[in-house]
């Protein structure tokens, strides 16, 4: 139908029904009969009906609490472009009376995790947007927001089984086969593998890095099965200790000349390559912190594989907004490219936040 400008009273006529009939199915609220609003909601598909959103949150007299549930973090990490996300898309919904306020918690600690839980339950929220994190208390959490009905999206990482409004992240066992495809580019045989592991790696909290493990292995071993594949376990907080575990790894096995990590910290391996003189003929890892960048640019890493954290952010606020405030229907999952940084291209990508 030819796109115009269509009042609450046309739409009315055109259903057969009572304007207060299509305002009450237009913001989903009082008691409107089946038969009514299968009647309005034909006409709004063939009108292709978009209301003012501006108008609707001027005139909105409620207002919207908003919490975000992130890992806490540093300048230039991960979760400092999932925050940078978040703030853009809450100045963008000032209009519409939606405050956006964070909860922080140590990620790789399940007491700060459940602390931070327990803290949201005892406030009163609109929507929560969740980067969730150990399974068990997750599930405590959003069985709690189910029955109050809060809805709740999921960045970064998924739980398939929860009623989450919306998922927004990579498919974490698809990024791993992909960077096993990418990286066995660089493959000659007689070459040997490691795969470089936290030392948290068996954390629950770490179940993203599994998948991406995962997905990986699939990879090497429908492709490349009698690779030699070694474990090589670092550490997060040591890189003195790491040193002595990169130089014993290079030492018994000097033909390991592919190498992926599963975390944003790649920049432990490129340091130690820069520092010791050594190349690797293959190096992929997560995620584009400015030490990582700064070792692609330079040669030690091969690939870096991006998120866009800060589209994730950006996009969680608003699909709740879409929801809660605008009454839009919401699609339960936005899959984030698998973007393939190499060092020709790095200067021509731009993170979202940065646009």
């Amino acid at each position: 139908m030819e796109n115009q400008n269509y009042t609450i009273k046309d739409i009315a006529r055109m259903a057969g029904v009572s304007a207060g009939t299509v305002d009450r199915v237009l913001h989903n609220r009082g008691d409107v009969s089946q038969k009514s609003r299968e009647k309005v909601q034909k006409v709004l598909d063939e009108i292709d009906y978009q209301p003012n959103m501006f108008a609707i949150g001027l005139a909105a007299k409620k207002r919207y609490n908003f919490i975000c549930v992130i890992p806490s973090y540093i300048e230039h990490d991960y979760w400092d472009s999932v925050a940078a996300g978040i703030n853009r898309a809450q100045k963008e919904l000032r209009p519409f009376n939606i405050n956006v306020s964070f909860l922080h918690y140590n990620q790789a600690d399940k007491v700060s995790y459940e602390e931070v839980c327990r803290k949201l339950e005892e406030t009163e929220v609109d929507a929560v947007l969740l980067a969730p994190n150990f399974r068990q208390t997750t599930l405590t959490l959003i069985a709690y927001l189910d029955e109050n009905k809060i809805p709740y999206v999921f960045i970064d990482f998924n739980i398939e089984e929860a009623n989450a409004l919306k998922y927004i992240g990579q498919d974490s066992y698809k990024s791993g086969y992909i960077a096993a495809k990418i990286l066995m580019r660089n493959y000659t045989e007689g070459q040997e593998l490691a795969l470089f592991l936290s030392n948290n790696k068996d954390n629950p909290a770490e179940i993203q890095m599994q998948r991406r493990l995962n997905g990986f292995m699939q990879y090497i071993n429908e492709m490349n099965p009698s690779l030699k594949v070694y474990e090589v376990v670092l550490n997060k907080t040591n890189p003195e200790k790491n040193k002595d575990i990169l130089d014993n790894l290079f030492r018994l096995h000097p033909q390991t000349a592919l190498g992926a990590v599963f975390n944003s910290r790649v920049y432990q391996v490129g340091r130690y390559l820069r520092e010791n003189g050594l190349q690797m003929q293959g190096l992929i890892g997560y995620d584009l912190l400015h030490d990582n960048v700064e070792l692609l640019k330079s040669g030690e890493v091969s690939y870096l594989i991006g998120q866009r954290p800060g589209l994730q952010g950006y996009c969680g606020v608003k699909a709740l907004c879409d929801h809660v405030v605008f009454k839009k229907a919401i699609d339960p999952i936005k899959y984030m490219p698998i973007d393939i940084l190499i060092k020709e291209n790095i200067d021509f990508y731009f993170e979202f936040e940065q646009q």
